[in-house]
């Protein structure tokens, strides 16, 4: 049996130090998982339980160690904003994984950005619609080198930073989530069932911001390197 199209390529990531790639199946993301974050999207860090969306596997951007990556601004939006996240490569899956055996799922992390079109997610939630038109975009989900937890162990706390033209726009701590990744993931796993391949981005600090053109944008988390992105 052939396929009668040709067969679309498998997004993947870069493995620090390596010439590996990480081959990706589903993207999640996790929302307002630094209080202040929520506090400055208009949500109740006490209260709301964590939730989780989508993007594309191939709305992945790979970012090589070293480089300056061109990032392409999206169409149909007047304010497309940085979302600096540490993101979770999952090496097994499962379903209703306990959260003190979550962390044994993972592969690896990686420095990336949840790039969103703010206009079109702002009015998404306005018209309670779905929000791929703001968050899925291509190119929307710039990631770095994955580092094996092998090597860097599992990052519960260290700086997480994004800047701007050499202006610090996003700075804030690991330690900050009010999810953990093992909470994530254990939460998660009740609601699909996790496979090897899947990546987790796991929430921003404050301090999201617009880019324009010619702007360029430099993710760091400590342990994990950084990432640097060119918006043209």
């Amino acid at each position: 049996m052939a396929y009668v199209i040709p067969a679309p390529s498998i997004p993947a990531l870069p493995v620090a130090g390596t010439g590996d790639l990480f081959p990706v199946r589903r993207v999640y993301c996790v929302g307002r998982n630094y209080a202040a974050h929520a506090r400055e999207m208009g949500g109740d860090p006490t209260r709301e339980p964590p939730f989780f969306f989508m993007k594309p596997a191939d709305a992945l951007q790979p970012v090589a160690e070293g480089t300056t990556v061109d990032h392409p601004y999206p169409p149909k939006t007047g304010n497309y904003h940085f979302e600096i996240e540490m993101v979770v490569a999952l090496a097994k899956g499962g379903r209703d994984i306990p959260v003190e055996q979550a962390l044994e799922h993972v592969y690896g992390y990686a420095v990336g950005l949840d790039m969103t079109r703010r206009d079109l997610q702002d009015e998404a939630k306005q018209l309670r619609r779905p929000w791929e038109l703001g968050k899925a975009a291509d190119f929307s989900g710039p990631v770095g080198p994955i580092h094996p937890a092998s090597a860097v162990g599992h990052p519960a706390k260290g700086a997480i930073s994004l800047s701007v033209d050499g202006t610090l726009r996003q700075k804030a701590d690991l330690s900050d989530m009010i999810w953990s990744v093992a909470e994530q993931i254990a939460y998660l796993s009740s609601y699909f069932e996790l496979a090897p391949g899947d990546v987790i981005f796991s929430g921003t600090p404050e301090g999201v911001g617009a880019v324009t053109q010619g702007q360029t944008m430099v993710g760091a988390i400590e342990g994990l390197g950084e990432i640097r992105l060119r918006v043209v």
